[in-house]
């Protein structure tokens, strides 16, 4: 009798504290995502590269309960007693270390274990303010951890190598020729990928014998009026088409491009060895390949045009705030500060060259 007594108890409280399983509501998540059912505070739509990212976290969230015993709910804490509320709080708390854990044995790093837990907090915020089930603020408990990745660039001899270097262009096949191109073009605009792609001759405007290049970033909804140097505008009426709707570099996927540009790196001999550290709970690790070591060629990416592009002005002398503008970065933008202070770093080595060379008679 004291048995069904406790049965009845447990059956009870969970009743009373409406226990839901987790992995179908963030299904639900993803789902009124997708249809638009939830949108931005704008009421704009949200971006399929977010959703794309929802699906990661819902594959790892799966992946773990797999991988562990421990139980994925939903609590509604709106009459919750004292004791029941620092029983959640408690349950929060064992969930954040056991998942983060679960994901650093797993070779992730604090960005991506961050990206995990910060789309958590999204999807119980829409919990309590789209499906009315009120899971408290625990979710200030899951903290986001951050890493500052090492910038990687083209030099500017590296960027006047790819442009010019004519012997170079005719020993690549049309593929690479076709990537090399568009690579070239987005680290002398700071064009984003998908702003890239998304270009035709609408976007390009002469003005008296001057070419500009006018575009709406997809992801910031900024406007650039960007002036073009010659070789710009040689890629430009090399890939133009009498369609003013017809894309510009038509189309091409980005795990096909980041390909193609790691064989062009590793063609145009961008092999010296590289050594970058990453983080994990806030401690600095060394890249464990035990394979071979990482050269500058492997890592080249899409990611790689902006980044050089916004270096490259930087380098060169253009001022700060001229550089905002064409990249569309906020004057409070830690990101932009941190190219600031990789130019500089830049800048002092190749001083620190010509004082050696000063130095010695």
């Amino acid at each position: 009798m004291p048995s069904l007594q406790i049965i009845l108890y447990i059956r009870d409280l969970e009743i009373m504290k409406k226990i839901q399983a987790l992995l179908p509501l963030f299904r639900q998540f993803i789902k009124d995502t997708e249809t638009g059912k939830r949108l931005k505070k704008n009421g704009e739509r949200i971006k399929k590269q977010s959703i794309d990212n929802y699906r990661y976290v819902l594959h790892n969230l799966e992946r773990f309960t797999e991988n562990s015993t421990f139980e994925l709910r939903i609590c509604d804490t709106t009459k919750l007693t004292k004791r029941e509320r620092l029983s959640e709080k408690n349950y929060w708390k064992k969930f954040y270390k056991n998942f983060t854990n679960y994901l650093y044995k797993n070779g992730c790093h604090d960005n991506y274990v961050g990206a995990n837990i910060k789309i958590i907090r999204v999807f119980l915020n829409y919990l309590s303010y789209d499906k009315d089930i009120y899971t408290g603020d625990y979710h200030r408990l899951l903290y986001v951890r951050k890493e500052e990745v090492d910038i990687l660039v083209l030099s500017p001899d590296q960027l006047k190598f790819l442009i010019h270097d004519q012997s170079f262009d005719t020993s690549l096949k049309p593929m690479h020729k076709r990537v090399k191109d568009i690579f070239v073009f987005g680290c002398t605009t700071g064009l984003r990928y998908s702003d890239i792609f998304k270009l035709t001759t609408k976007n390009f405007e002469l003005q008296g014998e001057q070419w500009y290049l006018k575009i709406k970033s997809l992801k910031t909804k900024t406007y650039s009026f960007i002036k073009l140097p010659g070789y710009a505008i040689a890629i430009f009426k090399t890939y133009r088409s009498r369609s003013s709707k017809a894309l510009l570099f038509g189309h091409l996927s980005l795990f096909n491009f980041n390909k193609n540009l790691k064989q062009i790196g590793e063609l145009a001999s961008f092999t010296n060895a590289i050594e970058q550290t990453r983080e994990i709970q806030g401690k600095a690790v060394k890249n464990k390949s035990h394979h071979r070591q990482i050269r500058f060629c492997d890592k080249m990416s899409s990611h790689m045009m902006r980044r050089t592009a916004i270096t490259t002005l930087l380098i060169l002398g253009m001022p700060e705030h001229l550089v905002r503008k064409i990249s569309g970065h906020s004057n409070t933008s830690a990101s932009f500060n941190r190219y600031v202070h990789y130019a500089q770093a830049y800048i002092d080595r190749e001083i620190d060259k010509v004082h050696e060379k000063l130095n010695t008679y």
